[in-house]
């Protein structure tokens, strides 16, 4: 043995330590690390929540690369492939479009998350964009405050495929996968789309639950604004009907698209869509009236302003009128004219007094009784 040998053999361990920060730090770069195309397994692409094979309904057992998975798939009549990635990066992006053959506009999308939502067909692949949303819990409703937090959730399906990808912390999927494998069987018999079925119906669920806290929000909101307190600031109001603008963004575009997939769907699988369908339009009527109230209680704040304001002048000009009688009687024997007779008089000064509070006082009560007071 070389006197070469025991020194490269001490430092062994002292590599495997540098290698553990390194692979971290590669990962949280987004570097494909120690596989050579970026998704060699789930280990390897971070962005990998889970990667299944059902095979008639039923979750074959093991771990799958993407794609082993997709040859496993390919190899049973029945069986499909449901990849879940989370925030991918270009990189891992462009290995799995490799693998199951997906457009690179379709890829690019996937990847910036940038877009409306919306259904294209790429040969035999269909891509579906939905924006997912969460509810942001808070004390109250501030010019900062976050109401609605929104994301992005993007659908492959193939023949024997499903990728979905999802942006954002909003509709998590790992309970959706949870409940097709252990209680609905069936459904998963369906294919793919059945997978996209119950991914769309996880996202406009969200919607209908991000509605109803919306309501009470905007329940609070119009309280305030009709107590008799000082009510609710214009800077609150305007920037609910912004998070509002935000999550109506989310729900309306995304009628066009289901319509689309009941219209492409198998029937078997299309009553299901139709039930989501039914519960977006639910949710499309309520941000339309939640928009219709929001303006209307702006309106109304806004109206309340100006009449505080004209409560205020009302109030100023009556003190104003109240204060010209004694500016009056002060200017009158201020002038220093010769001949007054009041100044010889031996109750001018008390009879000045008593003359211009009683002036005060009625007039005082005047604009009591009229309201300016």
């Amino acid at each position: 043995m070389s006197e070469r040998e025991p020194g490269t053999s001490r430092n062994r361990p002292l590599s495997r330590a540098f290698a553990v920060p390194v692979r971290a730090m590669n990962r949280f770069l987004g570097t494909a690390g120690d596989s050579p195309d970026g998704a060699g397994g789930p280990g390897a692409a971070s962005s990998i929540v889970d990667c299944a094979v059902y095979v008639a309904g039923k979750r074959l057992a093991g771990v799958f690369s993407p794609d082993e998975a997709l040859r496993v798939a390919c190899s049973h009549e029945d069986g499909f492939v449901w990849l879940g990635l989370h925030e991918p990066t270009e990189l891992e992006m462009t290995a799995i479009a490799k693998t199951y053959g997906l457009h690179e506009l379709a890829v690019e999308d996937a990847v910036k998350a940038e877009q409306r939502p919306k259904l294209e067909n790429f040969g035999s692949v269909h891509f579906l964009v939905m924006r997912t949303a969460r509810y942001v819990p808070h004390r109250e409703i501030t010019e900062t405050s976050q109401v609605v937090e929104t994301g992005q959730m993007m659908v492959f399906v193939g023949e024997q495929f499903v990728i979905t990808v999802r942006h954002g912390d909003a509709s998590e999927l790992g309970s959706v996968r949870a409940d097709l494998e252990t209680n609905r069987g069936q459904l998963l018999e369906q294919g793919p789309w059945a997978v996209a079925y119950a991914v769309t119906d996880r996202v406009v669920d969200h919607y209908l639950a991000v509605a109803d806290q919306v309501e009470a929000d905007l329940d609070i909101i119009e309280e305030g604004v009709f107590s008799r307190g000082a009510g609710s600031p214009i800077q609150s109001i305007y920037q609910m009907k912004r998070e509002l603008v935000e999550f109506r963004r989310a729900v309306v575009p995304l009628q066009r698209p289901l319509a689309m997939i009941v219209a492409i769907v198998p029937k078997r699988i299309g009553k299901y869509f139709r039930d989501v369908q039914d519960h977006l339009t639910r949710t499309v009527e309520q941000v339309s009236s939640y928009d219709d109230l929001l303006n209307s209680i702006l309106q109304a704040r806004l109206a309340q302003v100006t009449v505080d304001q004209n409560n205020d002048m009302r109030k100023i000009a009556a003190w104003a009128g109240i204060a010209t009688v004694w500016t009056a009687g002060a200017g009158v024997y201020g002038m220093n004219f010769r001949h007054m007779p009041e100044l010889d008089w031996l109750y001018s000064y008390p009879a000045w007094w008593a003359i211009i509070l009683v002036i005060s006082v009625l007039l005082y009560r005047a604009f009591r009784r009229n309201g300016w007071l």
